[in-house]
């Protein structure tokens, strides 16, 4: 679908696996081009039944991802990213009516792709191929093992709704979305109106792409005023907006009594600091300067995690205001970011660049001074556009400065003389997304850091070495977390596979080892094995089950064998080749074998040497050596298959074999876990990567 085709329509729901549009002449609100105040659509939920929405999550949403594993679902979204790279340039065109310059569009279009293939890769080798996910080590709860207890995180049983800001319309649906399809719950994705027919494209092509199992993504258009009267236990609802609306979400009462999870990224007063050796001409100074700019000039300053502080040394104001003012002087380009040349679009709206100007003229009543723009708009031509502007604060303890945020181009300087200062200068937003240090003092980086880190979610220390690869101080990243504390709402998103757990339950389960075995799908000591006298070297992925266990025959482990293992190896150390130094360490009774020459001896009692569903070895885990094992002594080994995982697009999967070394005393020697990648057939075919 081409923009032109989106212009003048009502925009649409996608609700029950179908598109919905209000009813002739329903009321909506109008949507116009950021730049040339063309309206672009009109957006109304006007008639939609919201609870019959999130009914249809929790029933036919819940039960079609439910029917896949962690693994499946990440296939899917890896499937996702691909249909959205390949339509695009669908969504830059769309974009460049919000404001957004290429660049701009850039982060949001491929950031939120970058996401989705984040999550498929990190489901794959983080999760098991399962819906139970295990957290945490086993906890023995009775000395015979009989009684066992552990954490299991499950799925949520109701909808993850997402109510989303207009400043990332692709990037902000995707990046809540995709840890919650990964967990398996449901989505539905309520876009800010002022961007939404960007969302309702993004969503157009994941539904034509077919990809999309059934109740697994909705999209609600317009309003979803009445939506905390339909969400119950089960449900999580995740807000991205102003803190004043957060507040007031958080206060209602199925988030207060009735159990529904609320989570919140709200604005924040984010800072940047310079540290005091970060002189004009350091590299420290010049990467401050160009990330401030940046800050103040990417999506128009329309940015959670834009710099509101710029925190610098007294001594450095000035050169700071200067560098500044000559960076966008010689940078920077208002205007309609189809135009020749144009580094920074308009603001989303207006009604938004009104809003700004207020806060601006706020900021300036609370002693801020304009030394950098023009606080009466600057703006060019008709649209919502408007020029950065930079204030200076004499008083670094105005209030205003600590807790008003123009939400534009617009930053504030303020000085400090200690370092002691600056951290209380931070600490003052009252909690942030992001703090930056632009430093190449390690003390000042790690003792600021160290009494700030409390009130941020994020923290970017800044220095020569890592200037050029560094994100940025405004850029989440999938496998970091993003959101903050106190102002800046207290909630949590990506994090990598963290996020994924917001949509998931942590339940303690106590029971004996064959229970714990049958709900978690991998075996656990003291559950039923099978022996059936074929070694399970030789059976396929799809022929092995769980509990398949092999003994092996015993070994002797001599003092020649010590001896050699040290010469070839050149380990020579003393409880290993001295008597008497061995016998005066407390926890041998003489000299006694390397473990790694037991773990070697095991290999060699278990595993079938033939050719067979058995493809590679790739390492051991959780490796203890428990008791030493002296020359004379006897090693056995039992091999139990202890969790079988399939790869989704691959012909083989892993095997996770649970291995225990037992003396002839029956004591245990040493416990590790042995990985291989097994066939998924008895045919073998070859391994490919």
């Amino acid at each position: 679908m081409s923009a032109s085709t989106t212009a003048t329509r009502m925009l649409q729901s996608y609700v029950q696996d179908g598109w919905w549009s209000p009813a002739e002449g329903a009321a909506g609100a109008e949507v116009r081009d950021a730049s040339t105040g063309e309206v672009v659509a009109a957006v109304s939920s006007e008639g939609l039944d919201l609870g019959a929405v999130l009914e249809h999550g929790r029933t036919v949403g819940q039960a079609s991802l439910g029917a896949l594993t962690f693994h499946q679902r990440a296939v899917l979204l890896k499937k996702m990213a691909l249909a959205l790279q390949e339509r695009k340039d669908e969504l830059y065109d769309l974009s460049y009516r919000t404001g957004a310059t290429k660049t701009d569009s850039w982060v949001d279009v491929e950031g939120g792709i970058g996401v989705l293939f984040t999550y498929s890769g990190k489901g794959r080798r983080e999760l098991p191929n399962a819906t139970v996910q295990l957290d945490g080590p086993l906890e023995v709860l009775a000395k015979d093992g009989s009684f066992l207890g552990r954490h299991i995180r499950t799925t949520l049983p109701g909808v993850a709704v997402q109510i989303n800001a207009f400043n990332f319309p692709v990037w902000g649906p995707l990046e809540k979305l995709a840890p919650a399809f990964l967990a398996g719950m449901p989505s539905v994705i309520k876009p800010a109106t002022p961007t939404a027919y960007v969302t309702e494209h993004l969503v157009r092509i994941l539904v034509e792409s077919g990809l999309l199992p059934a109740g697994s993504v909705q999209l609600v258009s317009g309003s979803v005023r009445e939506l905390f009267e339909h969400t119950r236990l089960g449900d999580v609802v995740s807000f991205t907006g102003s803190a004043s609306t957060a507040d007031s979400l958080r206060r209602h009462d199925a988030v207060q009594r009735g159990g529904v999870i609320f989570n919140a990224e709200t604005d924040s007063i984010n800072a940047s600091v310079l540290g005091p050796d970060a002189a004009p001409g350091t590299p420290e100074f010049d990467a401050y300067v160009r990330q401030l700019v940046t800050e103040m000039t990417a999506k128009a300053g329309q940015k959670c995690t834009a710099i509101r502080r710029a925190i610098v040394p007294a001594a450095t104001a000035d050169a700071v205001i200067d560098a500044v003012r000559a960076r966008i002087d010689e940078k920077v380009v208002v205007g309609d970011p189809r135009a020749e040349g144009v580094t920074m679009g308009a603001l989303a709206s207006v009604e938004q660049r009104d809003e700004v100007l207020r806060q601006v003229r706020r900021l300036i009543e609370g002693g801020g001074e304009v030394v950098v723009g023009d606080a009466d708009g600057g703006s060019a031509g008709e649209g919502a556009f408007l020029s950065p502007i930079l204030l200076r604060f004499a008083d670094p303890l105005a209030e205003r400065v600590h807790d008003t945020e123009a939400f534009g181009p617009v930053s504030s300087i303020i000085a400090y003389e200690t370092p002691e200062q600056a951290a209380d200068l931070v600490v003052r937003g009252g909690g942030s997304l992001v703090t930056s240090v632009a430093s190449a003092d390690p003390a000042f980086v790690a003792g600021l850091t160290r009494r700030v880190a409390s009130a941020n979610g994020r923290m970017l220390l800044l220095d020569r070495d890592d200037a050029r690869s560094s994100t940025g101080h405004g850029s989440p990243l999938p496998m970091l977390v993003h959101g903050g504390p106190g102002r800046a709402g207290g909630g949590e998103e990506l994090g990598g596979i963290r996020s994924v757990f917001h949509y998931m339950q942590r339940t303690a389960i106590q029971g004996s080892p064959e229970m714990l075995t049958a709900v978690t799908g991998v075996w656990h000591t003291g559950a039923r094995a099978n022996a059936d006298g074929v070694h399970p070297f030789r059976k396929s992925l799809e022929e092995l089950r769980i509990g398949d266990q092999v003994v092996s025959a015993e070994r002797e482990v001599t003092l020649a064998d010590i001896e050699h293992f040290a010469e070839f190896t050149g380990d020579t150390f003393y409880a290993h080749m001295d008597e008497e130094a061995a016998a005066a360490n407390p926890f041998f009774p003489g000299r006694v074998a390397h473990g790694y020459l037991l773990v070697s001896f095991a290999a060699g009692l278990f595993v079938d040497p033939e050719p067979g569903p058995v493809l590679a070895n790739y390492g051991l885990e959780n490796l203890r050596f428990l008791t030493p094992v002296s020359p004379g002594d006897r090693i056995r080994v039992t091999l139990t298959a202890k969790q079988i995982i399939p790869r989704e697009t691959d012909e083989y999967g892993e095997v996770h074999w649970d291995a225990v070394l037992t003396n002839q005393d029956g004591e245990t020697v040493a416990t590790y876990d042995v990985l291989t990648l097994v066939s998924k057939s008895p045919v073998l075919s070859p391994l490919r990567g």
